[in-house]
């Protein structure tokens, strides 16, 4: 029996090595790879953002109901400039009992035409990060510090991530994620208040509200920084870690 154990933990080992290299390869351009998804276990899970209090409320809930809340209370929103040039707000969209939230810094301007998060170029690599990860686009959540497209896809002024922050956190709370994947310093930044430099925040796990949080680049980054990749999948592999030991603290339970 014991020896039965070591193998399979053993071939455990070489699945998951495999899976990485195979992934690794897809980020640099290889396609049509043979993918499956994790198991449901690990598939679904029933201002300054960074100085929240410490840990968000946990207990009874319609994830669904309460991000359907959120949307209608944030209405035909005209709480900042923001507003005066989009063409649709950009709520955001996945899973409302996603285990990973990713947050990005804004709509650019193919998610302002379709007023869906992260469908352009850079949305297409997203994509390919994400099915990296065992994963499909709607086992996740995905959306933005700020919900409407800022001119010219310029960073959003820190008031504007202010008055939205509000949405952003009810949208949070509502799904209760095992982990927030930050995409970029916009994003990096305003979720922990910090002023680093996203090089800084990566490579590490951080905390907001008791909800473990990883830094990343952002995919737009990333496509014009090629090299960068790697750390970025670095990065994605950290992800990877904390949601199996996140899945085996829940078996433990």
């Amino acid at each position: 029996m014991e020896s039965s154990s070591k193998d399979r933990e053993e071939l455990l080992r070489v699945l998951q090595a495999l899976r990485f290299t195979v992934a690794s390869l897809c980020w640099e351009g290889l396609e049509n790879w043979p993918r499956r998804t994790l198991p449901k276990s690990l598939a679904a899970r029933e201002c300054s953002l960074g100085s929240q209090p410490d840990s968000i409320q946990r207990g009874p809930r319609n994830p669904q109901r309460l991000l359907e809340m959120a949307r209608q209370e944030l209405g035909d929103c005209t709480r900042c400039r923001l507003h005066q040039t989009r063409t649709h707000i950009v709520f955001g969209e996945g899973s409302p009992t996603a285990r990973l939230v990713f947050v990005g810094e804004g709509p650019g301007s193919e998610e302002d035409q379709q007023g869906r998060p992260f469908v352009g170029r850079a949305g297409k690599l997203l994509d390919k990060m994400i099915q990296a990860l065992g994963l499909a686009r709607s086992d996740v959540y995905i959306c933005n510090m700020v919900k409407c497209r800022p001119p010219n896809n310029r960073t959003p002024n820190s008031d504007e991530i202010e008055t939205c922050s509000p949405f952003l956190i009810k949208q949070i709370e509502a799904i209760q994620p095992a982990l927030i994947c930050a995409l970029g310093a916009c994003a990096a930044q305003g979720l922990l208040g910090s002023t680093d430099y996203i090089s800084r925040l990566r490579g590490k796990v951080h905390s907001w509200r008791g909800v473990p949080l990883i830094a990343t680049y952002h995919p737009a980054y990333l496509l014009r920084n090629a090299s960068q990749k790697a750390a970025a999948w670095q990065d994605f592999r950290e992800i990877l870690r904390v949601l199996a030991a996140d899945a085996e603290n829940t078996r433990n339970l």
